[in-house]
């Protein structure tokens, strides 16, 4: 979560309400700098919250524990002889992160894993794991069982020279050993592989013509030579109202890549839980985000290298591991409980500092101390871009542009995006200010001020350094980076650009794969923050890693503003949900759409699709009370609203019931289910409601699962038509789903209606996600595949 544990804010809502009221009305009206200074004596003072703050860090412990590791092996052994390799495959993963630095235990929890992907088929992987089992320790008597294995993955890679050669050495072992009719067996059938590898070599396969082709030019790109990491076809603008933003200084077309940019700091979300299995257990065997992504990166792990010194951090390679820890988990890394108690604003504050280097950090806090009247709103003092006369000559006194007039995605654009310090509530800045003083409290007690006062580059530490400051006052400098802490956590609530991901639903293992959008990371974009916010934007954003791609989703002409939705979208919500929403930005929003809702007095489209239906004639239901009436004059009928919202919450818990019937693969009964669930839906909902189309999509993939590819894809296209009628027919959610229904035709084997349905699939994901994204990938060689199938065929179907 953003911020802290729900306990830890009760604690200190308490603490704000039993305030002297005049110290409350300092507190309020205090800036960052005298916040941190109160926050501090405070917390020397209120010695109880501090210890309270202690045991919420022990309900998310991140030490290693060996005895953890050793339940977690167990339960993966458990998996793999039930054949749930995933499942292993992940508690392996978990037992390798308890496992202390050079124990012998860890080279098993390598040496299990790598079996484990070996059945998945991921042999380059594997072959990693048993490099990693050897370098620490694996037993000697247990090798000849690891060298089996890495003959049979490099003979599946086809590295026949290599695999020939660990043969030798495992025939030289057994030879000292003495016979083993077991491995013997296996010898004969690496063998028997190594001869069919052959055979394959001499009358290789045709290969990589189709997919080298899949790949397609590069994009043209010219990057801005003012604006760092952005096309040449934008211009920074700035006047009162909008403050800094974007424009277009020419005409730009769908799809175009505006801004591509790397976070400047990004922090890896824990996320919800994805069962593992079932059951009470001793420990948790449930995967989440941390799991599942590298947490220097973000790439998708499949099997992590643990952090040397605590169990929670986990990456996809040593060389992420080693960059983290150089550059700021040698500092983080015995904070991990404190860090996952205070939420992952307090998170993102620390290592922002700790990437920007205490040099810069203090030399920006320093010139906030100036006495300028506008320092929380340093936008204040800006002239209109329009009003000067050399527009570089104007960018050098925009907030965050260098001496040269050049906005780069730098800790001092970042630093410059508005804090909003007085438009917070005070309770909310009295929380923020305690959990930062807290957390630079602890940094000092355990030892790691030198290492976040750094001179040095933070791509040289090493270690964590000791200080030998252990006095319970804040030193000068740890207030100095308190205050710029401070700061950040407030930035985030307007600035924090939530990296999301399409993770899959389920098992993944389906012809057809079910995907939906999870927020991976929270991140600072300091080029992306300069776009401002529409509920109907021009814009769509997508993530790779830690780098974000901006591309207009509509044409955009010549002067127009490029625009970015914050969330609240108005396919998504009426206007008033939206306005709600947008009110954590301290701005109210006069897009086209709410103008639009707010001055016509006309219920949203939103509204009427996502209406109840009377449940006699199917016509709308309407009204602002508790009682809705039928909106047919001829019919009379009214309902209770609390009676319709408790039918659809009854529906919405049916609905789960059956995808987890699906789950466990139960697809009849889960059939049946979701058909008696639409059934009395129709009875009371809107036949555009959106629920309406997610049962006829978890349908499609009921009877994908069951192989009725023309069942799955009559229900999909309701959906799409459903979706098409909220989203738009060039949404990215229209995309999504012909992205599935594409996939359900292939595999029915439905040629002439796949391929059409890859093109508009691939027309529409293209325009947000780029011709080289996965999905357009996958398209690709599904069209690739049918396009290859004899003349006759094609014509038949």
């Amino acid at each position: 979560m953003a911020l802290p544990v729900a306990e830890w804010q009760g604690r200190t809502a308490r603490l704000w309400a039993a305030l002297d009221p005049a110290l409350r009305e300092r507190l309020a009206a205090a800036s960052l700098h005298d916040a941190v200074r109160l926050g501090c004596d405070l917390l020397r003072t209120e010695e109880e919250e501090e210890a309270a703050l202690e045991q919420l860090c022990h309900r998310v412990p991140t030490d290693k524990k060996p005895e953890a590791a050793s339940w977690y092996r167990e339960q993966g052994n458990r998996e793999f002889k039930r054949g749930q390799y995933q499942a292993a495959l992940r508690l392996y993963s978990k037992a390798a992160s308890h496992e202390l630095p050079g124990s012998p235990e860890v080279s098993l929890c390598f040496a299990n894993r790598s079996a484990a992907l070996l059945h998945l088929g991921h042999y380059e992987d594997c072959l990693e794991d048993i490099a990693r089992a050897e370098s620490h320790g694996y037993p000697d008597r247990l090798l000849p069982k690891v060298l089996l294995r890495k003959a049979e993955c490099l003979l599946c890679l086809g590295r026949l020279q290599e695999a020939q050669d660990i043969l030798r050495v495992l025939e030289s072992k057994i030879a000292l050993d003495g016979v083993m009719t077991t491995h013997l067996t296996r010898l004969k059938k690496l063998s028997q592989l190594k001869v069919e590898l052959g055979e394959k070599e001499r009358c290789p396969e045709p290969a990589g013509e189709a997919r080298g082709g899949i790949q397609g030019e590069p994009e043209i790109w010219e990057e801005n030579s003012r604006i760092s990491g952005a096309s040449s076809s934008l211009s920074l603008s700035f006047d009162a109202e909008r403050g800094r933003h974007l424009v277009a200084s020419q005409d730009i077309v769908p799809g175009q890549r505006l801004v591509q940019e790397e976070a400047f700091v990004s922090v890896l979300c824990p996320g919800e839980s994805l069962a593992l299995q079932g059951g009470d257990t001793a420990w948790d065997t449930r995967a989440t985000s941390a799991d599942l992504y590298c947490h220097h990166c973000l790439r998708q792990l499949l099997a992590s290298v643990p952090c040397q010194g605590c169990s929670y951090a986990k990456y996809c390679s040593q060389g992420c591991a080693a960059m983290a820890w150089q550059q700021y988990h040698s500092t983080e890394c015995s904070l991990g409980a404190l860090l996952l108690t205070l939420g992952v604003f307090c998170h993102v504050a620390l290592r922002t500092v700790l990437l920007a280097g205490f040099a810069e950090v203090s030399r920006l806090v320093a010139w906030s101390h100036r006495g300028d009247k506008n320092l929380q709103n340093p936008e204040a003092s800006c002239k209109p871009l329009s009003e000067a006369a050399d527009a570089g000559a104007a960018c050098r006194g925009v907030p965050g542009c260098d001496s040269r007039g050049r906005y780069q995605s730098s800790y001092q654009a970042l630093f410059h995006l508005l804090p909003h310090t007085e438009q917070h509530s005070p309770e909310h800045k009295f929380l923020c200010t305690l959990s930062v003083v807290a957390l630079c409290k602890q940094l000092q007690a355990a030892g790691l001020e030198a290492a976040v006062l750094s001179q040095e580059s933070p791509q040289q530490w090493s270690k964590p350094k000791t200080c030998e400051k252990t006095s319970d006052e804040l030193s000068p400098e740890m207030k100095t980076v308190a205050e710029a802490m401070l700061r950040h956590v407030l930035q985030l609530q307007c600035n924090a650009q939530a990296i999301t991901v399409m993770q899959e639903l389920g098992p993944g293992d389906g012809a057809v794969v079910d995907k939906k959008p999870v927020r991976l990371a929270t991140a600072f974009f300091p080029v992306l923050s300069l776009l401002n916010h529409s509920c109907c934007p021009n814009t769509s954003v997508s993530f790779s890693g830690t780098a974000a791609t901006v591309r207009a989703s509509q044409p955009i002409s010549s002067g127009q503003e490029v625009l970015h939705c914050y969330g609240p979208h108005c396919c998504r919500m009426r206007v008033a949900e939206r306005q709600q929403l947008l009110s954590q930005y301290f701005f109210e929003c006069h897009c086209p759409a709410c103008l639009e809702e707010l001055e016509s007095g006309v219920k949203s489209v939103v509204s009427i699709r996502n209406s109840f239906c009377c449940p006699k004639c199917q016509a709308q239901m309407q009204g602002e009370e508790d009682t809705l009436c039928c909106s047919n004059e001829a019919c009379a009928t009214s309902a209770s609203r609390d009676h319709l919202s408790g039918r659809l919450q009854d529906l919405q818990q049916q609905i789960k019931k059956a995808l987890d019937l699906l789950r466990v693969g139960k697809a009849d009964q889960a059939v049946k289910m979701l058909l008696k669930c639409q059934m009395d839906a129709g009875t009371f909902l809107s036949p555009g409601h959106l629920l309406m189309g997610e049962m006829e999509d978890h349908l499609a993939q009921v009877y994908a699962t069951l192989g009725k590819w023309q069942e799955a894809a009559r229900h999909l296209k309701k959906s799409i038509e459903i979706v098409e009628m909220h989203h738009g027919p060039s949404s990215v959610e229209t995309g999504h789903e012909l992205f599935k229904l594409a996939q359900i035709l292939f595999n029915g084997f439905a040629v002439s209606e796949a391929l059409s349905t890859i093109q508009r699939a691939e027309g529409i994901l293209s325009v947000h996600f780029g011709p080289q994204s996965a999905q357009i990938q996958e398209l690709q060689e599904m069209k690739a595949c049918l396009s290859e199938l004899p003349r006759n065929i094609l014509q038949r179907t």
